[in-house]
């Protein structure tokens, strides 16, 4: 899809329409008076990319918050938007050369709720599955959940300081390895339909070590295990020194009761504490899950739907298959979470109760001993006992939850392990690098034509510390160059993609977003402009106009025309 139209508007005119051709086209300020004290800068141009990632499913906040400070709120901006009930809506085009090839439209406000406006071809849509139609209509031949739409399309729209400065980045600084591997085989058209389920393994792992991690925060289980054999060591030597007293039998047996009572009450404490630590954690990433499980109307939504089918005769799936294979997905994934709940919410009932039914046994003994005579030196011995026997059954609970949670994390690895073992096999690697062959042609080729060097993507495969699983990491050849030389490493990686993707009928966007060219020599925008007229390509750039030379300026097309007299949204006229 390429971008065709970027209209402003509100219910009653129309603020700002801007067409897109091919080839390169420009978002630039309208200064032309040098000697005026105005400038190009905070007019709107970077946010026209905003405004278009918005329509593809960035957040709304994204148009009236700081770019490098998310903190700093445009609150006039802001205002306006929602006063003003402003809509923005996106055109795209399957072939810029045909007008009439298939077109979508993308319509959103900013408003919330009720008033929210979120259509996808004059269809209203939820939030929560507004990504997922848009990548059925944008990518329709996409049939996995991971990469995500908007993880496909980030190295397409690059305006945020981390895609503006990295090759190969462009997910937040949050992103895992496991997520980047994921993202980067999609874009070579090495889809893996097992990608989801690694994602999930990794993320139960890394929930099991943070477990592991805290009950190892006193002590790891090797310490936990020489602790407790000097505790049964002092223990014994402890009891051999009570039996030298002189006592009636009735008081040695309950003695012996109320020291296993206390010991087992520590121990089932700590397995009670230990549990609901698990509980917290496996209902965290329940809740996450469920906000995904759509809960459209089906019987509302039915009679929409057969309306399109009749004027779409090559719909072959029912409303009913794609919302239960949307909701089957993420049920699944709520299975595989939670399949533990169940058995350790019996555990903790069960536990509960058998403290409960302890602390009364321990009152019942402590107040029949108390009754009888004691001397002062047995009762040392006693307290003493008292306190080993409660270590010895915290240390006890302590190991046995670690090896609980050894085992899982061991069982889970097997799980991973079964993946790895076909993804990191000789077979897949020689595919990869074959992929990554005809990649680097187009890298190549882009790159020496534009800068008379051959930049090329590599990988290699990391190791996890924490996890010790392996993902593959990919790299450009071209590290530690200058900041304008890496502008135009990343230009030229995205035009060496679109040119790939068309190659191998890789679902991928037409056009790029590019902010900040400002660092890019002369010589080198000259090039890129000559570069994508000649190439079915869609390069759109943001940049001051005092930055452009005059050839590429006279040879792009000039989607708006920005000044502090006249900026994007026209606040001052409209108010």
């Amino acid at each position: 899809m390429y971008l065709k139209k970027l209209t402003i508007k509100t219910p009653t005119n129309v603020i700002r329409e801007m067409d897109f051709k091919a080839g390169l086209n420009l978002i630039i300020d309208n200064t032309d008076d040098v000697s005026s004290k105005s400038t190009g800068n905070n007019v709107g141009k970077t946010t026209v990319l905003k405004l278009i990632d918005f329509c593809l499913g960035a957040d709304a906040n994204i148009i009236y918050t700081d770019t490098e400070n998310n903190k700093d709120i445009y609150q006039e901006v802001k205002d306006y938007l929602m006063e003003k009930q402003v809509i923005i809506e996106l055109e795209l085009i399957e072939n810029i050369a045909d007008q009439n090839s298939k077109t979508i439209i993308i319509e959103r406000n900013f408003l919330s709720r009720k008033k929210a406006i979120r259509k996808i071809n004059g269809k209203d849509i939820l939030e929560k599955d507004f990504n997922d139609e848009l990548e059925k209509q944008i990518f329709a031949n996409i049939n996995v959940k991971k990469p995500t739409f908007r993880e496909i399309i980030s190295h397409n729209i690059r305006y945020k300081d981390d895609s503006i400065n990295k090759t190969l980045k462009t997910l937040n600084k949050f992103t895992k390895n496991v997520e980047y591997e994921t993202l980067y085989l999609f874009l070579l058209g090495l889809e893996r339909d097992d990608a989801d389920k690694k994602q999930a393994l990794t993320t139960k792992i890394a929930q099991e070590v943070k477990f592991k991690e805290r009950l190892e925060k006193s002590k790891d289980k090797t310490t936990y295990e020489l602790s407790l054999k000097m505790i049964e060591d002092q223990i014994n030597e402890l009891n051999i020194k009570k039996d030298t007293f002189n006592l009636n039998d009735s008081l040695e047996i309950d003695l012996e009761e109320l020291n296993n009572v206390k010991y087992n009450i520590n121990k089932v404490s700590s397995q009670i504490s230990k549990m609901e630590i698990r509980k917290s954690l496996i209902k965290e990433a329940k809740a996450e899950l469920e906000n995904n499980i759509s809960t459209i109307d089906i019987n509302q939504l039915r009679i929409l739907y057969k309306e399109v089918t009749l004027n779409i005769d090559t719909i072959q799936k029912t409303f009913e298959d794609l919302l239960n294979y949307h909701n089957k997905m993420i049920v699944e994934k709520i299975k595989f979470i939670s399949h533990d709940l169940p058995e350790l919410e019996n555990k903790l009932q069960y536990a509960k109760t058998e403290l409960n039914e302890l602390l009364s046994e321990e009152k019942r003994l402590s107040e029949k001993i108390s009754k009888g005579d004691t001397f002062e030196e047995l009762e040392k011995v006693i307290e003493q006992l008292n306190e080993k026997y409660m270590t010895k059954g915290e240390y006890e609970s302590a190991i046995a939850q670690i090896t609980e949670v050894e085992e899982n994390i061991n069982t889970l690895n097997k799980q991973i392990d079964e993946i790895d073992n076909v993804l990191f096999s000789s077979e897949f690697e020689n595919k990869l690098k074959a992929q990554l062959v005809k990649f680097n042609k187009c890298f190549s080729t882009v790159s020496k034509e534009l800068y008379d060097e051959s930049y090329a993507l590599t990988y290699k495969v990391s190791t996890n510390k924490k996890t010790g699983k392996s993902t593959y990491e990919f790299n450009s050849f071209n590290a530690n160059m200058s900041s304008g030389k890496k502008q135009g490493e990343i230009l030229c990686f995205d035009l060496a993609y679109l040119l790939f993707a068309e190659k191998e009928n890789i679902p991928s966007l037409k056009f790029l977003l590019n902010d900040k060219k400002e660092l890019m020599h002369d010589h080198q925008l000259i090039k890129v402009a000559e570069y994508v007229r000649n190439k079915n390509m869609q390069l759109v750039i943001s940049i001051l106009k005092d930055k452009l030379p005059e050839e590429a300026l006279g040879t792009a097309h000039i989607v708006v025309k920005l000044s502090q007299n006249d900026r994007l949204f026209r606040i001052e006229q409209n108010t």
